[in-house]
């Protein structure tokens, strides 16, 4: 449990002080990036005296002139933060909107223009989600998004959740499909503890929707990428 101690701690020690100096000007200035950056900086410092190294691979550079919708696997509570960290530009994350509820910390997501999403599987609701975050993309934001919907419990790729690929067909915005392997033994489904070990994150080239004559292909196309780079014990739902 050491691991996971002192990833809290540092998260705490620095990030309450952070939050003092960041919020306050955010809210002076309405600009966001301070806040972001400063964010990112403090989890990048706890990552490391965790023990958590991170791998990232590019295949294509990102252009931030064209704002994208990464779209990853989820194996793991440790992948939003080893992902977030080794994107280049700031970027809105679909989150559950119980996180919002959070002291301070779901604060500071309503100020970077998180997306929340409820899970009651209502059309309205999946509907509002998708509308706001078309309106993100078209500010020049890009978002991140795990396409599962939820962790897997066994590091398999699950089945895709249509809303991304709903989103992606009405904005035209690319898809940058994620791989992400290692974090699932490093701090698995249901347990609070952090192995230290290193995560590997790869970033695919671009798919864009235009290229696809239904959301079914482009789907498929965005799996088939994010498999590739996965072990092989990885690339499919055991249902399936």
């Amino acid at each position: 449990m050491l691991p996971a101690l002192v990833l809290l701690a540092i998260w705490i020690i620095l990030g309450i002080p952070v939050a003092i100096v960041t919020i306050p000007w955010t809210l002076v200035s309405g600009k966001v990036a301070f806040l972001y950056r400063a964010a990112l900086t403090v989890t990048r410092i706890g990552l490391r005296c965790a023990g958590i190294r991170v791998e990232a691979v590019w295949h294509t550079p990102y252009d931030p002139a064209h704002p994208a919708i990464f779209l990853s696997n989820h194996i793991s509570n440790l992948d939003p933060p080893v992902l977030l960290t080794r994107i280049p530009v700031r970027v809105s994350v679909f989150i559950k909107r119980s996180l919002l509820g959070i002291p301070v910390l779901g604060y500071g997501m309503r100020l970077a223009r998180f997306i929340p999403v409820d899970r009651d599987g209502r059309v309205e609701s999946a509907t509002a989600s998708v509308e706001a975050a078309a309106q993100v993309l078209a500010s020049g934001l890009p978002i991140v998004s795990f396409v599962e919907g939820t962790r897997s419990r066994d590091g398999r790729l699950q089945e895709f959740k249509k809303g991304p690929f709903y989103l992606a067909m009405e904005t035209g915005a690319p898809i940058i499909p994620v791989s992400i392997h290692g974090t699932e033994s490093m701090m698995k489904k249901g347990s609070l503890q952090i192995i230290p070990g290193t995560a590997r994150i790869t970033f695919h080239a671009p798919i864009h929707p235009k290229d696809f004559a239904t959301r079914e292909d482009l789907s498929a196309a965005v799996r088939e990428a994010i498999a590739s780079a996965l072990p092989e014990w990885m690339r499919s739902d055991p249902s399936e």
